[in-house]
């Protein structure tokens, strides 16, 4: 463990050995109003680590704490609470899953003061709507004996319900920057009465353009305030924003001795697979012996869904989560994968941010991950709680520098990939696939409900389709829905807003021209025999030579010269 600020660092050379632990709980897909995913410990921890009273943390939460079964604390928590609890600024540095969010979560609910006037007291900052839905239900869990009101504030959602919730009273709100920005420049968020602030997973934050959008945030709340800002690695933007925001803060680092253990334990095979014939591995790779809940990560959105489309008609029970969802269909299938209805889960980086689920043995690499961070972040998925994973990595022979480049840096010792293909004998052995394993799953095999088991939380105002839609940054994370009207979700104010986009032409809009033209051809050709027998819309036609739009223009010459004023 290590302890450092900008003029000290203290080393501990004790090294005791730390287990990471991973709250699991209900991260993602679980609904605000259920109670059926209790906070809970992953693994076991240190028993010499000290207990949260002993931190002289608030009775009531740690009886809540105490009901979950957590009593002692991880690593970051151990270091971060006599600071935090204290009202001193921190910078926590950790990976995701050691307990984060209890290390900035308890005090935040230790410095509330309880019954609040309803403005909101705290507010933290994530930058994916799966992590606010995580860190909510956390927070709620631990602070549930003192009646804490804890509002998730994202995009995808409509904004009433959430504008209905902060007008009845909020204590502490945790939301992603885009809707956060937008309801409090709608004045429906108060930030002046916020005592502290946290900022979870900043790096990630950085990574997906929200910086600029963070700064805003920050100057919306008082200068006086507790901050803390947590973030697995400290890149020179982040450096600045806390040098910028925070007062004078302590840099906390917990890191376990043994930060490897969960890549020993897990088996990593990386495959140099044409493009045309990875769906064949992976529906191969999904027929391995004692193959259990399955994670598959690509890139983009549509190739998230292509390949969730193409596994389905092969028998498999997949689910999606990607930013083309909307997020009703987005929690539907995160609480499939969570209760075995279904067993495999596409997804982009973005869209699993913030998911932890323990039971995951495998974890495919549709495509090469950008870079070493992402591949950590996506094969840490397995492995976890002592048990051992499986990770393949399906990497195109255009991406071979850039596997290179992540093998050198994580010093894999697996530079160069193996040539395979679906029917190539050692992806039968490795992974241990039964031989005659064909591309679609056997009928006798398909024995999980599927998606459609589970039902579709309807979350009001219109839904999006799968595969529809633009990214917008406003409103919900880099991965989510386009922006929608802080007072229409749907219906005739938004296809007003619509039709005042279409493009004109002559003062007629392009479909109601169309409709104009084939009115016109299927009529007769002899011309109307008066102006007001004609729509007014056909007078603006181009009128051609010699026709019967010529004769037209011809016939209201003169009438037109009548009813002009005379030169005398």
């Amino acid at each position: 463990m290590t302890v450092s600020t900008e003029n000290n660092t203290t080393d501990n050379q004790e090294n005791p050995e730390l287990d990471a632990v991973t709250l699991e709980h209900s991260e993602a897909g679980v609904p605000e109003t259920d109670t059926s995913h209790p906070l809970q410990s992953g693994a076991p921890v240190r028993n010499d680590s000290p207990t949260f009273a002993e931190f002289g943390v608030r009775e009531e939460v740690v009886r809540a704490l105490t009901e979950a079964g957590i009593e002692r604390t991880f690593a970051i928590q151990e270091l971060t609470l006599p600071l935090a609890l204290a009202g001193e600024d921190v910078i926590g540095q950790a990976r995701t899953g050691t307990g984060k969010t209890l290390g900035f979560g308890v005090p935040l609910l230790q410095r509330l003061t309880s019954p609040g006037d309803g403005t909101p007291q705290a507010l933290v900052v994530v930058p994916t709507r799966e992590l606010c839905l995580q860190v909510t239900h956390d927070i709620t869990d631990a602070g549930k004996h003192l009646g804490v009101r804890v509002e998730s504030i994202y995009g995808g959602r409509p904004y009433e319900p959430q504008i209905a919730a902060l007008r009845k009273g909020v204590d502490i709100v945790v939301g992603t920057p885009g809707r956060l920005l937008d309801l409090a420049e709608q004045r429906h968020l108060v930030l002046g009465k916020v005592g502290a602030l946290v900022l979870d997973e900043a790096d990630r934050m950085l990574d997906l353009g929200f910086l600029p959008d963070i700064e805003r945030i920050l100057r919306m709340v008082p200068d006086e305030r507790h901050t803390m800002l947590f973030s697995a690695t400290m890149p020179g933007p982040i450096i600045t924003l806390a040098r910028t925001f925070l007062h004078r803060p302590t840099h906390i680092r917990a890191e376990e001795t043994d930060a490897g253990a969960i890549h020993e334990r897990t088996r990593q095979f990386v495959y140099r697979a044409h493009s045309l014939d990875k769906i064949e591995v992976v529906a191969r790779a999904l027929q391995a012996e004692g193959r259990g809940l399955t994670m598959i990560f690509s890139r983009t959105k549509r190739t998230a869904q292509k390949v969730a489309d193409d596994l389905s008609d092969r028998g498999f029970a997949v689910a999606a989560v990607h930013g083309d969802l909307g997020q009703g269909a987005r929690e539907q299938s995160l609480r499939a994968f969570r209760s075995g209805k279904v067993d495999v889960l596409i997804s982009t980086d973005v869209a699993a941010r913030g998911i932890d689920i323990d039971d995951v043995t495998h974890v495919i690499n549709f495509q090469c991950p950008e870079d070493d961070g992402t591949y950590v972040h996506r094969i840490g998925r397995t492995g976890r709680a002592g048990r051992e994973g499986v990770a393949i990595t399906l990497v195109d022979w255009d991406e071979e520098p850039r596997w290179k480049l992540i093998s050198d840096t994580l010093g894999l010792d697996l530079p160069e990939p193996v040539e395979t293909y679906s029917t190539s004998e050692h992806l039968y052995t490795d992974l241990g696939i039964p031989a005659g394993s064909t591309g679609r799953l056997p009928l006798a095999k398909r024995t999980r409900a599927g998606l459609d088991a589970e039902p579709e939380e309807d979350l009001g105002g219109r839904s999006r389709g799968r595969g529809k839609g633009r990214n917008r940054r406003r409103g919900g994370d880099a991965d989510g829905p386009a922006r929608t009207s802080a007072h229409t979700t749907d219906g005739e104010g938004g296809e007003q807003r619509r039709r005042t986009r279409r493009r004109r032409r002559g003062g007629v809009e392009v479909g109601q021209q169309a409709e104009q033209a084939a009115e016109t051809s299927n009529a007769p050709s002899t011309a109307p025999s008066s102006r007001s027998d004609r729509p007014a819309r056909q007078r603006r036609r181009r009128r051609s030579r010699g026709g019967a739009d010529g004769a037209e223009a011809r016939a209201e010459a003169p009438n037109t010269s009548e009813t002009a004023p005379s030169a005398d």
